[in-house]
């Protein structure tokens, strides 16, 4: 027969000082245990396996130990899994096999693209929670300061709803509930802002250089700062440019220049410059027919 499923410790009249183990000192594991040290909880120990991880675990967890998982675990009342997602699962479920977990503790992933599907597990037994930073991190300090902007995604069983929330809070960042069926979308549009844009920014730079511009960066810099701004304020609205203008031959001729340089560029260029054709006529900022002359000399353009 199994034990009745665990339940959430009863809000204290002050706030409680957790014992708090980081499984996985990477860029995210380590600064979020540098945070919740800061916010007063005792981070007692830490796993680490590569040189980068444990240098990193030196500097933002000073005096922390490092020890092999299984200690990480039994040592905590919260611990933190911050591993890559395809580990996440397996994870669980091996220490659950070694019977390393604590009957009611906490325990928090840090993986935008699982909810709480890789704990059912170990549904009964623990006590847990998803809360995604939605920031990209160094590894370094200059994260901790950054985390006064940073949203997290949380998912939990309702009943643990206020503490995730307030350990996102005493992080200095902002909670933002995720619905488990919605977690997979939460973190494919993260990715494909975030990571694409470095991808985008950095093609870009590589064409000024290719043109013998420099500082590329400082050419691109106000540009990619006011883009950024007017899409997150006004979206599609933010629209300008040749697509969005209609002017075909000026597409036709960003290819011809594009196409010699590195084989990436010129096909992301075609893949954005359709996509942004098809949203600016959605959105009624370009007209039917223009759209199609878009379109139409970008696919002549792949031929």
């Amino acid at each position: 027969m199994s034990s009745p499923a665990p339940q959430p410790p009863p809000a204290p009249r002050h706030r409680p000082t957790l014992r708090v183990g980081v499984v996985g000192a990477g860029r995210v594991g380590a600064v979020l245990g540098a945070a919740l040290r800061s916010a007063g909880h005792e981070v007692v120990a830490v796993s680490a396996v590569s040189d980068a991880s444990r240098d990193r675990a030196e500097v933002l967890l000073p005096g922390v130990p490092v020890l092999p998982v299984p200690e990480v675990v039994r040592s905590a009342q919260l611990v933190l899994l911050a591993v890559p997602d395809d580990a996440l699962t397996d994870l669980v479920a091996g220490l659950r096999a070694t019977d390393t977990w604590v009957t009611g503790q906490l325990v928090a992933h840090t993986s935008g693209r699982h909810g709480l599907t890789p704990f059912a597990p170990v549904a009964d037994r623990l006590l847990p929670m998803a809360i995604h930073p939605a920031m990209t991190f160094t590894g370094t300090s200059l994260d901790l300061a950054r985390l006064s902007e940073c949203c997290f995604g949380i998912t939990t069983p309702d009943e643990l709803r206020p503490v995730a929330e307030a350990l996102v809070v005493e992080m200095g960042g902002e909670p933002v509930w995720v619905a488990e069926e919605a977690r997979g979308r939460y973190h494919a549009a993260l990715a494909h802002g975030s990571n694409h844009m470095v991808t985008l920014v950095a093609q870009a730079m590589e064409v000024l250089r290719s043109a013998g511009i420099e500082p590329a960066d400082r050419v691109l810099r106000p540009l990619l700062q006011a883009s950024l701004d007017n899409a997150l304020s006004s979206g599609d609205a933010a629209l300008t440019g040749p697509v969005a203008r209609g002017d075909a031959g000026t597409v036709s001729a960003h290819l011809t220049e594009l196409d010699p340089l590195a084989e990436d560029i010129a096909p992301a260029y075609r893949a954005q410059a359709r996509a942004t054709a098809l949203r600016a006529a959605r959105a009624g900022r370009l007209r039917e027919d223009a759209a199609r002359t878009i379109l139409t000399a970008l696919d002549e353009e792949t031929r």
